[in-house]
Order: C-alpha cells, then sequence, then structure tokens
C-alpha cells in the first residue's frame, strides 16, 4: 500500500475546510493545508481540526501555494500525495478510486475527471476546458480529458524529478506537460463534482492566456 497525504491548497474557505479535514483526519490521512494570505479563518480551522497548516501573508496564487505545500512533503517519506480543492467541490469518497487506478495501473499521476458528465459544469469552462485538454494531450502524446481538474494524485518521483515554476492556475497544466516528457505515466479517473453555486476564482480569459503563454514557453 502506497503511504498517501493530502495537500490541500487555500484561499478563503472558512466554510469548508473544516470539514475536509475531518473527514480526511478520519481515514488516517496527514493533511497539510496552505492558507495562501486568506482574511477569514481558514488556517485557525484547518489546524483546529489537525491539519499542518502553512500559512502565506498575502495571496501568491494557487501555483505558488502547491510548490510550497509539496516542498514540505517530500521532506517526509510519503509515496504519494493527493491534492485537493479546498472549496468542497471533490468528494473525500474519491480518494480511494486515485489510489486504487495509480496500483491497478502502475500510473505516476492520476487526474479526476469530470467531463462524462458537465450537466452541472458552467458552459463557459466546459469550452475552455475541453480546448485546453485537447491540445494538452496532443501535446503529452497522454489522453488527459480533464486537464484543468485539480483533483490528482501525484507520485513522490514525478515531484522529485519534475521542477515546477508557476505560481497561478496555469501549474495545474504545467505539471502534466512537464511529467509527461519526463517519461511519467498519467491516468484519468471518473469524479464526482459538488457545486454548491459558488463562483470560480478561475478567469476564462486570463486563464487561457496564461496557458498559451506556457505552450508557447514550452
Amino acid at each position: 500500500m502506497m503511504k498517501i497525504c493530502v495537500l490541500i491548497p487555500s484561499y478563503n474557505e472558512s466554510k469548508t475546510i473544516g470539514r475536509m479535514v475531518k473527514d480526511l483526519r478520519r481515514l488516517g490521512l496527514v493533511v497539510y493545508v496552505v492558507d495562501d494570505g486568506s482574511s477569514d479563518k481558514t488556517a485557525q480551522i484547518a489546524h483546529q481540526e489537525g491539519a499542518i497548516v502553512v500559512t502565506h501573508e498575502t495571496n501568491k496564487g494557487k501555483g505558488a501555494s502547491l510548490r510550497e505545500g509539496f516542498g514540505h512533503i517530500l521532506k517526509k517519506n510519503f509515496d504519494a500525495v493527493m491534492v485537493m480543492d479546498g472549496d468542497g467541490q471533490h468528494d473525500i469518497k474519491d480518494v480511494d478510486s486515485f489510489v486504487k487506478v495509480a496500483e491497478e495501473t502502475n500510473a505516476d499521476m492520476v487526474i479526476g475527471n469530470r467531463m462524462y458528465d458537465t450537466t452541472a459544469m458552467p458552459y463557459i469552462r466546459v469550452c475552455t476546458n475541453r480546448f485546453m485538454s485537447k491540445l494538452l494531450s496532443w501535446m503529452c502524446k497522454q489522453y488527459v480529458p480533464d486537464s484543468q481538474c485539480g483533483f490528482r494524485l501525484i507520485k513522490r518521483q514525478v515531484l522529485e524529478r519534475v521542477k515546477l515554476e508557476s505560481s497561478k492556475y496555469e501549474i495545474e497544466s504545467e505539471l502534466i506537460i512537464k511529467a509527461a516528457r519526463a517519461g511519467f505515466k498519467i491516468e484519468s479517473v471518473p469524479i464526482k463534482t459538488v457545486y454548491q453555486g459558488e463562483n470560480s476564482r478561475i478567469n476564462p480569459i486570463l486563464d487561457t492566456l496564461r496557458f498559451i503563454r506556457l505552450m508557447l514557453k514550452g
């Protein structure tokens, strides 16, 4: 069995972070929360529920939060890390599915796939995600149906070998591209997404431009 932990990059997630950490801790998982300059009690609540909390004084972006979290986790003896968003959209029951796929396929990274049922996803996000995923799959020569999903399992060897540089949401694409180019195997697993009427922090225009810039840079 792989020894895994969970990393949750968070920004103003006081409404959901406590329940997430509590439920993950009940599964016996070590949970890291990077509080990215929140103005609410995200860090305090996460700590109270048993998470290891890293705090940014100012908001640096999801990419910066993930890079810092990965750095802390690599100092420990985990075989893999599960990355989840802090807004409660990811179903904790799906964690076992990621581990199962990783073990059965020997994949180095397993990415959640929300695209088999997009009825609850805003139309602009569906279009943006499909465009990015098709382009990225072509570049990587591996099929990645939902490249923008933040729910993923990443094995230790990927993080040890891949040098990440992005500070914003494009880090999710950067990680896939660099992992594929390094020869790592990527698989996907269908997941449920719990939409609760919240507004996405992803800007379809700005983040698409960042994605294109990442493509050109690579």
